[in-house]
């Protein structure tokens, strides 16, 4: 049996979100976000789901830590909710949802688990939302009060800070396919100026941070699937590299090169956002950090799109499992970008998970999911990429957005009824592998 050893300083971890696992939408004096109304919305979310209780983590979060200790964990990603601790977006704090970020902060901490904490994991405050949302320019700027007000809280404790979590998520979701909230639909212009806007916001919030303490590790998260041709053929390679340019290249080009791919620019034609003048220059400043979510590949030929792959395993999601896409995905960023220091912010699958006679999950083709894209980012390493840690997605079974509850990405079930945690052999695995720092 090969082992693939890791080193011995890699940070092992797993991920959550704060409307995905907190609940507790409307207690101590929490604002309404856009995911509250959106999920209050009839037909927006499958059975009618909704954010309520989630795995009401707000009350439950020390026996989520116990679990975290168990699982071995060495560090924490979580997301803060902006309209818990601030409930217009702006204007008056409230003390009571600051209050629960450093007693959770402190709790982890004292399990000797590092935070990681990401500001905006989607859940804009719906009163900035019905005050022109992520169009409205003001708003970019109560982000970074945001993000200023949580260094002044928490920045003597987390060195991790995480402006947003998928940016093109919100855009694409929000603005396109209209499945995620605030649910506009077919609307590209508005999508691209929502990106573009993001951005912004995330350049402001990064230099408020840094005005609090230059200290901080600053970062992004962003979600990228591996674009791969269909063949060798000099036609497929050609399609795979004009989409990936026209349309995923939107962040890191502007990140790390300092404006949009010439290609992207000609596709978006007169949908271009507007820029302001010094808009490029915040949102390609340096940043000590880059986490990378990633899930699956998009399979392109000449002729366009190609899917189902034939002969491919699909997770629950509908979504390809193909780990060396991930290997060639950090190394095209590696050769085109000069990055800084990558975390793997999210990774995992989606499989129908059931509590056996024994009590027991035994979801063998998450282990099996997990094995290989492991695998995969340590080769990656091997070929030169500076992978620093890996945050398995997620800690816990929860509120999966547009799905509901119907499906279930945690390496801890949980039984919603009665908020039973069950760690699954998916989670005995990995706490081997953190152990070990060695994948078999």
């Amino acid at each position: 049996m090969n082992k693939i050893l890791f080193p011995v300083n890699f940070t092992w971890g797993a991920a959550t979100a704060a409307y995905q696992i907190e609940g507790a939408w409307n207690e101590d004096g929490r604002g309404e976000s856009i995911w509250d109304r959106f999920c209050h919305t009839h037909g927006k979310i499958t059975n009618g789901d909704t954010g309520d209780q989630a795995c009401d983590h707000y009350h439950r979060y020390p026996e989520d830590i116990a679990l975290m200790r168990q699982l071995g964990l060495k560090a924490y990603r979580f997301s803060t909710s902006w309209s818990r601790v601030l409930p217009t977006g702006q204007g008056p704090i409230n003390a009571a949802g600051l209050a629960f970020y450093d007693r959770l902060v402190d709790a982890i901490m004292a399990a000797n688990i590092e935070p990681f904490i990401t500001l905006h994991h989607w859940d804009m405050p719906q009163a900035l939302y019905d005050n022109g949302g992520w169009t409205n320019r003001d708003n970019l700027h109560y982000f970074a009060d945001y993000a200023a007000l949580m260094a002044k809280t928490l920045g003597d404790r987390i060195r991790h800070w995480t402006t947003f979590n998928e940016p093109g998520v919100i855009a694409s979701e929000g603005y396109i396919s209209g499945e995620h909230a605030p649910g506009i639909k077919n609307n590209d212009k508005l999508a691209r100026q929502v990106t573009h806007n993001l951005m912004v916001a995330h350049g402001l919030a990064t230099r408020a941070i840094r005005e609090i303490d230059t200290t901080l590790q600053v970062g992004i998260v962003l979600s990228q699937w591996g674009i791969d041709p269909a063949s060798d053929d000099p036609a497929d390679i050609t399609a795979a590299d004009d989409a990936w340019y026209s349309g995923d290249s939107a962040f890191l080009h502007p990140i790390f090169r300092g404006h949009y791919h010439p290609l992207l620019v000609q596709a978006a034609g007169d949908e271009m956002p507007q820029i302001m003048p010094g808009d490029m220059a915040l949102i390609a400043q340096k940043l000590d950090f880059l986490g990378i979510n990633f899930y699956s590949r998009t399979v392109i030929s000449a002729q366009g799109k190609i899917a189902p792959i034939p002969g491919s395993e699909y997770t629950e999601m509908g979504w390809e499992v193909c780990a060396p896409s991930f290997r060639r995905l950090l190394n095209r960023f590696n050769n085109t970008y000069h990055l800084p220091p990558i975390y793997i912010t999210e990774n995992g699958a989606a499989f129908p998970d059931v509590v056996s006679p024994d009590g027991s999950i035994h979801d063998e083709r998450r282990i099996d999911y997990l094995r290989q894209h492991f695998t995969q980012v340590r080769l990656a390493m091997q070929d030169g990429v500076d992978v620093r840690g890996y945050f398995v997605w997620s800690l816990l079974d929860n509120f999966e957005w547009g799905h509901g509850y119907s499906k279930r990405f945690g390496i801890t079930y949980v039984d919603y009824a009665t908020q039973k945690r069950i760690i699954k052999d998916s989670g005995k695995w990995y706490a081997n592998v953190i152990a070990s720092s060695q994948v078999d």
